[in-house]
């Protein structure tokens, strides 16, 4: 097996709906199981239901996974920190990306033209997840 790098987010009780709107932009297989599954692993019967794991397989190289933090259990600071970059030369696809994850959220910089020569724009999606796109060569103005 090939050496993958996976963003793992975490959030408070929203991952479910966080890695669905994900799939729903991205594509891809998206895969979850509960604390309830996994034998409540000591959390309390209110958040049995709530993600232990998740994982989204939209390709070789793009891949996410996420899951919600228990109540008890500290997140080291904010629940999403951090962005995650997507880049490459497929500009409709990272178009559509870039419009799709940041439906709801804030965008920080449209995607446009940057004096590197590629398009660029970051945004914060709805669920405070901070994205970077970089379009390489792109031909937008």
């Amino acid at each position: 097996m090939a050496t993958v790098l996976n963003p793992y987010l975490n959030f408070r009780a929203q991952a479910r709906e966080a890695m669905s709107f994900y799939q729903s932009v991205l594509g891809g297989e998206l895969t979850a199981m509960t604390f309830r599954d996994q034998g409540g692993m000591g959390v309390p019967e209110d958040e049995l239901d709530l993600v232990m794991h998740s994982q989204l397989v939209v390709s070789d190289s793009v891949q996410l996974m996420g899951a919600d933090v228990p109540s008890h259990m500290d997140t080291g600071g904010d629940v999403a920190n951090g962005s995650i970059s997507l880049s490459g030369d497929d500009e409709p696809t990272l178009r559509g990306w870039f419009d799709g994850l940041s439906a709801g959220g804030t965008v920080g910089v449209p995607l446009e033209k940057a004096p590197w020569g590629d398009s660029f724009g970051m945004f914060t999606d709805k669920y405070g997840v901070g994205w970077m796109v970089n379009i390489a060569g792109s031909t937008a103005s």
